[in-house]
């Protein structure tokens, strides 16, 4: 079984990094002006700034 890729407000973070806001249904439309946040494993996920969204991994590209 696999990790989790989309993680709701109140939820624990798996790995340290950024995470951004997504849209939650089937077929999302872009989000305007999504939330970035960083945070570390354990950290709790803060509220999104919409109900029907939720946070996932957000990978950077390395210098």
């Amino acid at each position: 079984m696999g990790e989790r890729t989309q993680f709701e407000p109140g939820d624990e973070a798996p790995n340290n990094g950024f995470y951004i806001e997504i849209s939650e249904e089937a077929h999302p439309a872009p989000v305007q002006d999504p939330q970035m946040i960083h945070l570390h494993r354990g950290d709790h996920f803060p509220e999104t700034t919409n109900r029907n969204r939720k946070w996932t991994h957000k990978k950077i590209q390395g210098n």
